[in-house]
């Protein structure tokens, strides 16, 4: 299995890939990018590898939501894929180098994968900053490709919080990062001539209302992305449902 043929119109642009995870904070971060900067869906992706969901689109009431689907705009330098649902157990491996296939033949200026972590993990120095980064080892040089901005914002690399994995694995190998997903294995399997520059963003959290967090890692994107937001817009589902409807007060007296 292999995801479409990538549109042409996305080729040197930043490819943004969300990974299901703790919170769901990288799909709600993605929501607010794609509402904000009025992206369009512009490919329906393979869903063989994810747990089959459909649903109302969230701006064409004539139109229904798939489990992966690519967005973008011609005026707007990335594109982002949003996954709404999980990757099936027996088939991660399958999925992640599908991915890293349509990340190739796509060839972006530069990837970025989103994930949330638990929070409930962090270590003591881990609880002043929510934001951490992973930069996987390659020929690759990100003070010369688009996201050369990380380097001048306060978003340490990331270290995992669990004691029993700080030592374990070879000298550059994928920390393990608690409830993020697929987010170890894709990064782990970045060949060793993968020429795309890229760059992993891990934002501690914990279940819940999660839309200041996604506002958080949306901004975070934003300012390595270089591109002014302009004030964030949430999409209508988020008001409509998201976190449930609000309780009737009279339940409490």
């Amino acid at each position: 299995m292999a995801f479409a043929q990538p549109p042409a119109n996305i080729q040197g642009k930043i490819l943004i890939l969300p990974i299901v995870s703790t919170a769901n904070v990288s799909q709600l971060a993605v929501d607010l990018l794609i509402a904000t900067f009025g992206l369009r869906r512009i490919s329906i992706l393979d869903p063989t590898y994810l747990v089959p969901v459909v649903g109302p689109s969230e701006y064409d009431s004539s139109d229904l939501a798939t489990p992966i689907e690519l967005y973008g705009a011609d005026d707007v330098p990335f594109v982002v894929i949003q996954q709404r649902s999980p990757v099936l157990k027996a088939h991660k491996q399958d999925f992640v180098e599908a991915l890293l296939e349509f990340a190739r033949l796509s060839k972006p200026s530069a990837l970025v994968t989103l994930s949330g972590v638990d929070m409930s993990n962090r270590m003591d120095e881990q609880m002043m900053i929510p934001t951490y980064n992973i930069v996987p080892k390659g020929a690759f040089d990100l003070q010369n490709s688009p996201l050369r901005a990380i380097a001048d914002l306060p978003i340490p690399p990331y270290a995992s919080p669990v004691p029993q994995f700080l030592s374990q694995g070879s000298e550059g190998a994928i920390p393990f990062i608690p409830g993020g997903g697929i987010t170890r294995r894709f990064l782990s399997s970045l060949p060793k001539d993968w020429p795309i520059p890229t760059l992993a963003l891990l934002h501690f959290v914990l279940e819940g209302d999660n839309r200041s967090d996604a506002h958080l890692l949306a901004a975070v994107v934003s300012r390595i992305l270089g591109v002014d937001a302009g004030g964030w817009k949430q999409p209508p589902s988020w008001s409509m449902g998201l976190f449930g409807t609000p309780q009737d007060q009279t339940l409490f007296g």
